[in-house]
């Protein structure tokens, strides 16, 4: 496949003030959901920023990739094939020719003037590999509540950085540094959906990059109907257990594993679930890395700010 063919402006019909902004690309993640997709690519094909689009299709097999032939002729898309999950950015990411990287879901855009601004900021923080944005939901706008808990984290820095430093990401909502997300092997495959962030994250962090929340940037959300949430809580809690033993020290690892317990029993389908659950962790124990103490002692302040109250959403910066 050539890789050229983000060189140019997706949307060459919208003049931004300053010209087409060259330094990062879009990529969004879809499946089966084109009308959702194809609302989402109007308000991306018309920001300001002109920059270039990628679609990346997780196999749908409804008529969406005719549908972006036809409507959407300025965006390139790449046909998975089949349904990779959150691992359908990876292959996006891979094919991207700018330095840095924005992702969407089919029920997600930016809004006017954040993806100049992420970039800016990218340019000015070397050491920064991630940047969440505020994420309006719905007609009404009303904020996430993951953006209050991201903006109350207890983690700080001794320099001066542009947002709150965390220990998480939103997959539908942040730029990267596109270098800094391959060579980190993106988000893993095995986990499909749910909780993918929380890995990637915690490695990110490991390699010495810094993550914030920056609420100068915004994502709207219109959440889409064509939902499984039974399925996307099994395969969360899952996840979570998963990604403990993937990366925590054994006594972290154990305790983040009593402290799921209710939540796979409830959300993952009992028995049924912890089975699920707990075959996977021989992958997991074979793919061990823990991570380094700095990184612990971020994961361990953000579990006192829980506990003490101050953070009622801690927990949610660690997934």
């Amino acid at each position: 496949m050539r890789r050229d063919w983000l060189a140019s402006p997706a949307c060459p019909e919208f003049n931004g003030r300053d010209g087409p902004e060259s330094r990062i690309s879009i990529v969004v993640l879809t499946h089966q959901r084109p009308l959702e997709l194809a609302r989402s690519l109007r308000h991306l094909c018309a920001l300001p920023e002109q920059v270039p689009i990628l679609v990346v299709d997780n196999g749908s097999n409804d008529g969406t990739c005719a549908m972006l032939e036809r409507e959407f002729p300025q965006v390139a898309v790449i046909k998975a094939g089949r349904n990779l999950g959150a691992a359908g950015r990876n292959l996006g990411a891979a094919h991207v020719m700018t330095p840095y990287v924005a992702f969407s879901d089919d029920d997600t855009w930016w809004a006017p003037g954040s993806l100049a601004l992420a970039a800016d900021l990218l340019d000015r923080y070397p050491q920064v590999a991630a940047l969440t944005a505020r994420v309006l939901v719905g007609t009404e706008q009303r904020e996430d509540p993951t953006c209050a808990q991201m903006a109350a984290s207890p983690l700080s820095r001794s320099e001066p950085l542009p947002g709150k430093p965390i220990l998480g990401l939103l997959a539908g909502a942040s730029t990267f540094r596109n270098d800094a997300f391959l060579a980190t092997g993106g988000y893993q495959p095995k986990f499909f959906l749910g909780g993918e962030e929380t890995l990637l994250a915690l490695d990110l962090v490991s390699k010495g990059w810094t993550l914030l929340y920056v609420p100068a940037l915004t994502v709207f959300h219109y959440p889409s109907a064509l939902r499984n949430p039974e399925r996307r809580r099994k395969l969360l809690t899952r996840n979570a257990v998963w990604s403990a033993w993937l990366r925590l020290p054994a006594p972290l690892a154990i305790a983040r594993t009593m402290e799921l317990a209710p939540d796979v029993w409830r959300d993952a389908g009992g028995i049924r679930g912890w089975w699920e659950a707990l075959r996977g962790l021989p992958w997991a124990l074979r793919h061990r890395r823990v991570i380094p103490p700095a990184v612990e002692t971020m994961w361990r302040l953000l579990e006192r700010s829980e506990a003490s109250g101050k953070n009622q959403g801690a927990a949610l910066l660690k997934r």
